[in-house]
């Protein structure tokens, strides 16, 4: 007995996290298999543009490449490039660029933060160390260049400002929020600009170079942004209640290692009692922690967080900002585009529940 094909669409809409009921009908099939059979050129591509010469090198590119991913930015590029002529070549370089730094962004981000795993393998820095570590992530960055330098400055100049909002991010995040600042507007300012940044560069890259009607640039990057920022949140949410063998992570991986979220900061801002005391022990842990106790002993405090007000709170937060990126399509023409950039939206939030 032999199984029946997979419908054009179905594929995509899960790996966007929604039903596949949007593509609908000969012209929303249509722009489905055209994003399907983009996807198979940027992975295909991926696979080669990861490899290097050197021996070393090669393993450790390729390594978080080969653990897997959902391939979100190429797929919002290759959405977006569906509103101008589609899946032309720089379309594919470009969505491949973006992946690749996105990659690159993982090595680094994973020293930063000490993290233990990574798409549910060893994070790279555990098996090889930090310093080979952020020099894959610079091997990485440097193939993201080439790529994008093939298709000239309008490129290479989107590649350069993400890029720097990519480090300015994790420098805000390295040394926090300095007295007097307001600490859940710079947090937010950190999600901008370390995952909206690279989220808006792709859907405002899919617009640029299918050579789309260019008053859809600027809706396409708000949106992004937008997006990334109601992700970040989310994730925030999810990071306490997370299954490591869902995740690849332990719950509270950010808070253990020093790194404030969202529900911590909005937790720090309550005004009872209790509260503080919530913070204070969660703080004395974090300190114990970074003296060489066992991150476990976070556990019970951060399950507390979990169910206070403040993450409820961090939720209704990632819904405005998921409402405020759909409200940004407005400009966009009614269509299969629009749809599924909105769904995606939508299907967000439904991953904190």
């Amino acid at each position: 007995m032999t199984s029946s094909p997979i419908a054009p669409g179905s594929r995509l809409a899960s790996r966007l996290g929604f039903s596949d009921r949007i593509f609908i009908g000969p012209a929303a099939r249509r722009v489905a298999r055209s994003i399907e059979d983009g996807l198979e050129l940027v992975e295909t591509g991926l696979a080669e543009d990861v490899r290097v010469a050197d021996p070393l090198a090669d393993v450790t590119s390729r390594y978080l490449y080969e653990a897997g991913g959902k391939r979100i930015r190429p797929v919002l590029t290759l959405l977006a490039a569906q509103l101008g002529e589609g899946n032309t070549d720089a379309v594919i370089d470009i969505a491949k660029a973006l992946e690749i730094t996105h990659l690159g962004s993982l090595y680094h981000d994973d020293v930063m933060d000490g993290a233990d795993r990574r798409r549910g393998v060893p994070a790279a820095q555990t098996v090889w160390g930090n310093n080979i570590a952020i020099l894959t992530g610079d091997i990485l960055f440097s193939r993201a260049s080439q790529l994008m330098a093939r298709h000239g400055d309008r490129a290479i100049r989107l590649q350069a400002d993400t890029f720097e909002r990519l480090v300015l991010g994790q420098m805000h995040e390295t040394l926090g929020a300095q007295p007097g600042d307001d600490a859940i507007g710079f947090y937010i300012q950190v999600l901008a600009d370390k995952t909206g940044s690279l989220i808006a560069a792709a859907t405002q890259a899919g617009v640029i170079f299918s050579h789309a009607p260019s008053e859809y640039e600027e809706p396409m990057r708000v949106y992004g942004e937008k997006i990334g920022v109601a992700f970040q949140l989310l994730d925030d949410v999810i990071d306490l209640s997370a299954k490591p063998e869902d995740t690849g992570k332990v719950p509270g991986t950010d808070l253990r290692a020093g790194v404030p979220t969202m529900p911590y900061l909005l937790l720090k801002a309550e005004p009872d009692a209790a509260s503080a005391e919530l913070a204070a022990r969660i703080d004395d842990g974090v300190a114990r922690i970074a003296d060489g106790a066992d991150p476990s002993i976070l556990d019970g405090p951060l399950t507390e967080l979990r169910d206070h007000g403040s993450t409820q709170k961090t939720l209704e937060l990632a819904l405005t900002w998921t409402r405020d990126a759909i409200d940004a399509l407005a400009p966009l023409p009614k269509g299969t585009v629009r749809e599924a950039l909105t769904r995606f939206a939508e299907s967000l939030a439904e991953r904190s529940r």
